[in-house]
């Protein structure tokens, strides 16, 4: 066997890439096995790989991910992807609208003919400033009441229109210092170098305990503290359609100063970096379309 030392930049190549081939097929298994065991839901699987091709779950091919299904055979298989019109080499993150429709109605049916119940999920919402998090999350407490929106505390002021207990708890800097001493925040963290912002522990754990899904818009830095706090958490990353409407959304609010401005593009720049940290990624290029993807990440799926 040739030593490292002798490889080529080619070499190198096609050893990373095998590598990597490898640990991609592994990562599949994986997400098989947890669907043959019972460990994650059908309709789960299918969302995250639908969702966001750069996940594990996209590369899963249709075939491979019927026949995870419990009680599927290979006969059952191909009658299931001949009435969806699906090809056998068809990956679910390669799936035409019209097929992830009718996948989606057949995984439904499927799911409730064996009992099989959505978990409830703790979906962490962050992504870049101006990115339209709160229009998204307010689309899914309008649409979906069954849904616990977790309301942020902060040490900033009311913007015109925001409410308090429903937009946000607008607290002063003493009070928020109290909260964290007390632990009474989930995740807390200041940002753009100006408000302090966070999340109040009891109402999200008041909301799992009664069964709900429980969605947290929070900015990047609370999103790591609630990985480390609540590894089970769904991490999930608002894109904007561009960087040039990502400029244009933070011109149209009027509520900054130009220096505000810069200082939020700046840092947007880094946040948009992060995205691989999250489980998975949606584009926000139509707010009722953004949010109910969201929904089905929190493990909602109405009929």
């Amino acid at each position: 066997m040739r030593s490292p030392e002798s490889l080529t930049p080619p070499d190198v190549d096609r050893v990373a890439a095998s590598r990597a081939g490898v640990l991609a097929r592994q990562a599949r298994a994986r997400v098989k096995h947890s669907l043959a065991a019972g460990q994650r839901t059908p309709l789960d699987v299918f969302a995250l790989g639908t969702i966001d091709k750069e996940t594990v779950e996209a590369g899963l091919r249709f075939r491979e991910f019927i026949l995870a299904l419990p009680s599927v055979g290979v006969s059952k298989a191909e009658e299931i992807l001949s009435a969806l019109e699906i090809s056998p080499r068809k990956k679910l993150g390669g799936l035409g609208v019209l097929q992830r429709v009718n996948a989606a109605r057949w995984l439904t049916e499927f799911s409730k003919r064996r009992h099989i119940d959505e978990k409830p999920q703790v979906v962490v919402l962050a992504g870049p400033t101006a990115v339209g998090k709160g229009t998204v999350a307010q689309e899914i407490r309008r649409r979906h009441p069954e849904v616990h929106v977790s309301v942020s505390a902060t040490t900033r002021a009311p913007r015109p229109g925001e409410t308090e207990a429903v937009s946000y708890f607008f607290v002063s800097e003493p009070e928020f210092q109290r909260m964290i001493d007390a632990g009474e925040l989930l995740e807390h963290a200041t940002v753009h170098g100006q408000a302090m912002y966070g999340t109040p522990r009891a109402p999200v754990e008041a909301a799992l305990r009664a069964g709900k899904s429980v969605l947290l818009e929070i900015d990047i830095q609370g999103a790591r503290q609630v990985r480390e706090t609540m590894p089970e958490a769904r991490l999930v990353f608002l894109l904007p359609p561009s960087w040039e409407e990502l400029v244009r959304r933070l011109n149209s609010r009027g509520t900054e100063t130009e220096e505000q401005k810069r200082q939020r593009l700046g840092t947007a720049v880094g946040e948009l970096a992060a995205q691989s940290e999250f489980d998975c990624r949606v584009v926000n290029a139509d707010v009722a379309q953004a949010a109910q993807q969201v929904v089905d990440l929190l493990g909602i799926h109405k009929e």
